[in-house]
């Protein structure tokens, strides 16, 4: 009868000892905020939903532990199990944290362990458990990716500058990325043999194993080319529009029922709910047992342009229900057109409709929201990545959607108020017909999918997200576009879209 063993434990180690001189910084990079988090924060909770990952410590650099020990208890990370002071050099902070791997670890027992770097926070599920699936095969794993650029040797001839002294074969050329992952007992068995060599002095942890184990063979996972190190002033900026473009999947419900049970109860208002997307929302929550306020101009006679009004709207269901829950705004006007040639009015109506409104209706949901836990949804466009020529009112507008959206969704975490917003690709609804006229059959999405992929995420505990919702080919409903490679692959795509 054969016995079950017990897959071992597998710990994430990420490694903080940065200082952020490379990115002029008074502090270490990985405290620096990119889309409204710390680095780290994304790096931390990228192996918090990690299903593979049991645990994670953390070694940050000297002076600095209180801030992490602080960034994790405000977002609730229950994997991380410590936090460590690093070392003055690469080898004395991986030390360091063998060490802590080893405690508590009963005689034989051995763990896995991916080393990654903090300030990489654009690290994808399908590495890391590509990482951990190796692990059962090879003792050292390492990630890598193909070599986009000719990569040349120099040589410094005094005075005169470098010259090439050799061009290797690209095709056998590998970026190296992180994580790093081993054996507990492989990694600590090389730096104990490195710890004999006087000279020893570490970039990386594989390179330890290939000089000081030999023998070990280094199984090289496929990296991402996203999974990009924040190092240099220009890795900021790229990173943070990386996380701006991004997409989340809003997670479906399992049943029918799961609807019914997460709803019944539940007060939701929408504003822009006379007609398309927010009628959908309004009549398929309703459809689950929730009580609904669907608000509009050519319905209830609600302006969302005028604050006034808004606030009677929430008052009032609050004071019928005793809770607001949900908070919806699709309320928005196109109006196309050179700005030039555009009339004090109409710049006057987008910007109060598209973007006074949205942020009046927030400011006031907050009150509500904040006593449910609850939501506020708004929604942008594809066309906020690059305004267009003719749509300076709109696709601006539609841009602050976004930004407001991360803004709000950091301003209000620590009261348990979510924020997100909907990026629908081209959508058959009353206003684009009113800009566009009638256009062929089956090239836009419905506006009933955009509003089950709204409830999805209303039913989330996503906050801060940008959700896609996109056609998978002409005759199908809505995709729920997922990772970065979506934000890479679409960005050109978006700017034919409204």
């Amino acid at each position: 009868m054969s016995q079950h063993i017990a897959k071992p434990r597998t710990t994430a180690v990420i490694l903080a000892g940065g200082t952020g001189q490379r990115v002029g910084l008074s502090i270490p990079k990985q405290l620096l905020k990119i889309a409204g988090k710390a680095v780290i924060e994304h790096t931390l909770t990228t192996f918090e939903k990690a299903d593979s990952i049991d645990d994670v410590i953390v070694l940050m650099a000297p002076g600095y532990v209180p801030d992490i020990e602080k960034i994790v208890a405000k977002a609730g990370f229950t994997k991380v199990t410590k936090v460590i002071e690093g070392g003055s050099t690469r080898n004395e902070t991986t030390e360091r944290a063998i060490a802590a791997l080893g405690e508590g670890l009963a005689e034989g027992e051995d763990r896995n362990v991916l080393f990654h770097d903090a300030v990489r926070p654009l690290l994808s599920q399908r590495v890391i458990d590509d990482c951990v699936a190796a692990l059962e095969r090879y003792q050292a794993v390492d990630v890598a990716i193909p070599s986009a650029d000719t990569i040349i040797v120099t040589r410094t001839h005094g005075e005169d500058g470098e010259f090439i002294t050799e061009i290797p074969d690209r095709s056998r050329l590998r970026r190296g990325q992180t994580p790093q992952a081993f054996k507990l007992s492989t990694i600590r068995r090389a730096y104990e043999v490195a710890a004999g060599d006087p000279n020893f002095q570490a970039t990386d942890d594989c390179s330890v194993v290939l000089k000081y184990l030999p023998d070990v063979p280094i199984h090289v996972v496929a990296g991402d080319e996203y999974n990009m190190k924040v190092t240099q002033p220009v890795d900021v900026f790229i990173a943070d529009k990386l996380f701006q473009l991004a997409s989340t999947a809003a997670p479906e419900q399992v049943s029918e029922e799961a609807y019914r049970e997460l709803l019944t109860g539940k007060t939701m208002v929408v504003f822009g709910g006379s007609y398309g997307i927010g009628k959908d929302i309004a009549e398929l929550a309703e459809s689950y047992g929730a009580t609904v306020y669907a608000l509009g101009r050519s319905t209830t006679g609600t302006h969302v342009e005028n604050p006034e009004e808004v606030d009677d709207a929430l008052s009032k269901a609050y004071g019928e229900t005793g809770r607001i829950d949900y908070v919806v705004n699709t309320a928005g006007v196109l109006r196309i057109g050179k700005l030039a040639e555009t009339d004090n009015a109409t710049i006057e109506e987008a910007l109060k409709v598209n973007y006074l409104a949205p942020v009046q209706i927030a400011r006031s949901s907050y009150k509500y929201l904040s006593e449910t836990k609850g939501q506020l949804l708004l929604y942008t466009s594809s066309s906020y990545t690059r305004g267009r020529a003719e749509y300076s009112l709109y696709s601006s507008t539609k841009a602050a959607m976004v930004n407001l959206t991360q803004a709000l969704s950091d301003e209000w975490a620590g009261d348990g108020v979510r924020v997100n917003c909907i990026n629908p690709e081209r959508t058959a609804t009353p206003m684009r017909t009113k800009a566009f006229g009638q256009e062929p059959a089956g090239s836009l999405l419905s506006s009933e999918a955009v509003a089950r992929t709204s409830l999805d995420v209303l039913l989330s505990e996503l906050t801060g997200h940008v959700i896609d919702v996109r056609q998978q080919d002409p005759t199908a409903g809505a995709a729920r576009a997922t990772g970065f490679e979506q934000a890479l692959a679409s960005v050109l795509d978006r700017q034919d879209g409204v």
